[in-house]
């Protein structure tokens, strides 16, 4: 269905105000994949927070003119699915799992802000950790030496409750 200008125009501020939330834009293309396969991929990146969408490329174009995405305008040929999200690692992760096992989606490019990356970056994009797991190590490895303190501290009372209930004992026998 062919679109008129305002729609046009109502289609890319749109887009440009997912762009303008994004921290991380990856662009697969999508050529032979079956319905029940993109409602899939779509609930999975639904619940990880990543935005698809499925553009004509030069409204696409016009949407990331002006922004740290606009590199990624020369990687904006074909039949094109567009993953927005504002967790950098969610996209592609999301993105790569679904590649794996369907061969139909092949991821093109992705780009961070002002750093286009080809489809071997996103890969290894999507190998980092998430947000959520970098702050869960950084939260462990701050807690660590807290923890041994107070473990440290906690053994000298209970020694000295174990040597009271040795001597107890011992006491105990001899009587």
């Amino acid at each position: 269905m062919a679109l008129n200008l305002d729609d046009k125009k109502a289609v890319v501020a749109e887009v440009s105000e997912q762009v303008a939330s994004a921290s991380a834009i990856i662009v697969a293309e999508y050529r032979g994949l079956e319905v029940g396969d993109a409602t899939r991929l779509r609930a999975t990146a639904r619940a990880a927070g990543v935005h698809l969408r499925v553009l004509k490329n030069t409204l696409a174009r016009r949407a990331v003119t002006g922004t740290p995405f606009e590199g990624l305008s020369k990687h904006m040929v074909g039949p094109l699915l567009y993953g927005f999200s504002t967790d950098p690692v969610a996209g592609a992760k999301v993105l790569s799992d679904f590649a794996k096992t369907n061969d139909k989606l092949v991821i093109k490019a992705g780009s961070l802000a002002n750093y286009v990356m080809d489809a071997s970056g996103v890969k290894a994009l999507a190998t980092m950790p998430s947000k959520e797991e970098l702050l869960a190590r950084l939260l462990g490895t701050m807690q660590a030496p807290i923890a041994q303190f107070v473990r440290t501290l906690n053994e000298v009372p209970s020694r000295f409750a174990r040597t009271l209930a040795a001597v107890r004992d011992a006491k105990e026998q001899t009587a």
